[in-house]
């Protein structure tokens, strides 16, 4: 299968067709699509180019991974929050936290069609972010390794040293408190 060959079918159909048949040749011929839009958020964020080059290689087999566990339905915005995280977790490894200066922008390199959906997810992801760093410390670290890194109760309990009934109730009201600032940053009326 080659990329050309399949240079007519949108992202949308190639995503289906590898739901369908769970050839991950079809991923093959989507994943290149977005080289350079991976490539200007890693370079963005990390300000390396070998770093960027290396971190797109790691976005991609994450993609290959994740993919087939759960269905994605608009993968440039989940493939876009997929190379934020993964530049935010890399900045956070090197400086222990990330770099105020970092702010979201967008890229001209990729046009969307409903730019305006792009514009109010990237602000809920900034806004998730600032509220993320609010949390608690036993909240901050289960609620990233669960839905940042993908680890499960049993794996963050082993990292941290927590009870499973800990990191479950620090997932729980971690998520609460999350989705409490959240409302009160959209809605700060109540």
């Amino acid at each position: 299968m080659t990329n050309d060959r399949y240079a007519q079918l949108t992202d949308q159909e190639l995503l289906d067709n590898f739901y369908s048949d769970g050839n991950n040749q079809w991923l093959g011929a989507l994943l290149p699509r977005y080289t350079l839009l991976l490539l200007g958020v890693c370079m963005k964020y990390l300000k390396n180019e070998e770093e960027a080059k290396d971190c797109v290689q790691h976005i991609f087999l994450k993609a290959i991974t994740e993919l087939p566990k759960y269905r994605v339905e608009y993968f440039k915005a989940w493939i876009y929050m997929v190379a934020r995280n993964h530049c935010l977790m890399r900045l956070r490894g090197r400086q222990g936290k990330i770099p105020v200066e970092i702010k979201e922008q967008h890229l001209a390199i990729y046009e969307e069609p409903n730019k305006q959906n792009h514009v109010e997810k990237d602000l809920l992801l900034q806004d998730m972010e600032q509220a993320l760093e609010q949390l608690n410390p036993e909240q901050k670290l289960c609620i990233t390794l669960f839905y940042l890194e993908k680890k499960s109760y049993h794996e963050i309990a082993e990292t941290t040293g927590y009870s499973l009934l800990q990191v479950k109730s620090y997932i729980q009201n971690g998520k609460r408190n999350l989705k409490i600032m959240l409302e009160k940053k959209i809605h700060p009326e109540k």
